[in-house]
């Protein structure tokens, strides 16, 4: 990594919920933080659920959200690096960002490493034990055939339908995302230790989750979940020697330490 340079890393931002009012401000609160990052950001990584559903026809794409991909197009015109990687409200990702903003998407968990630091970083969404029923649903919507279907309906109806059901998805789970369950019932604090058991890593970087988290696994490695832009406003930063867990609003008492 340049010298004076951090990379940044920060999710579920769902923009589109509870109402485009809302959205709007969390939206401009999220271009502002970009902007007074721009001049340390080596790379930014969004770490999934940056809308609340997106879906990419052939030439279509969801209306709105023109604050953000704007402030992310002059990051990546000025040399800063993004990561896309998917969550479970915008899997259904193609080569939109791609091609606009020369952004590679990930639609799977990562590896990353620098300055001698290993990153597995992704979503979080379907990792570990449980959750069977979203794991049997997330098969379905990453089904090629299954996205074909869903991409003839004409978008007033598909998007539509998508942002009722995905609304629906969020006033089930509501605050009870937000209680830390304990080291033996956090799904992805055991899907982290699974992996220790294959390979080292001294940072795990999740979203997802919707808490922000920083725990030790072990003395050197730590999971980290990036909490969202809904409660928290939660992001982390790597220096190139450790991972901070922040918050843009002084929230910090609410992180999660362990």
């Amino acid at each position: 990594m340049q010298a004076g340079k951090n990379i940044y890393f920060l999710s579920d931002f769902h923009l589109g919920v509870p109402t485009y009012e809302a959205s709007l401000e969390r939206e401009k609160l999220l271009v502002r933080f970009l902007e007074e990052i721009k001049e340390k950001a080596a790379e930014v990584f969004i770490v999934g659920d940056m809308f609340d559903f997106w879906y990419e026809y052939r030439h279509v794409v969801p209306k709105g959200y023109v604050r953000i991909l704007g402030k992310l197009a002059e990051l990546a015109d000025r040399g800063i690096r993004l990561h896309f990687f998917v969550g479970n409200h915008d899997m259904w990702m193609k080569d939109y960002f791609q091609q606009e903003l020369k952004m590679p998407v990930y639609f799977e968990p990562k590896a990353f490493e620098w300055n001698g630091k290993n990153f597995l970083i992704g979503h979080g969404d379907g990792l570990g034990p449980g959750d069977h029923g979203y794991k049997r649903l997330k098969k379905v919507f990453r089904n090629p055939f299954c996205q074909w279907l869903f991409g003839i309906l004409p978008p007033m109806i598909g998007i539509g339908a998508a942002n009722y059901m995905s609304r629906k998805s969020r006033a089930k789970t509501g605050s009870s995302e937000e209680v830390f369950l304990g080291a033996d019932r956090e799904w992805l604090i055991t899907y982290c230790r699974e992996q220790l058991q294959k390979k080292h890593f001294d940072f795990f970087i999740f979203g997802h989750r919707h808490l922000p988290i920083d725990f030790r696994l072990t003395p050197a490695s730590r999971y980290i979940n990036l909490g969202d832009w809904i409660s928290f406003f939660t992001y982390a930063v790597f220096d190139g020697n450790d991972v901070q867990l922040r918050s843009y609003l002084n929230k910090e008492e609410k992180i999660v330490r362990g």
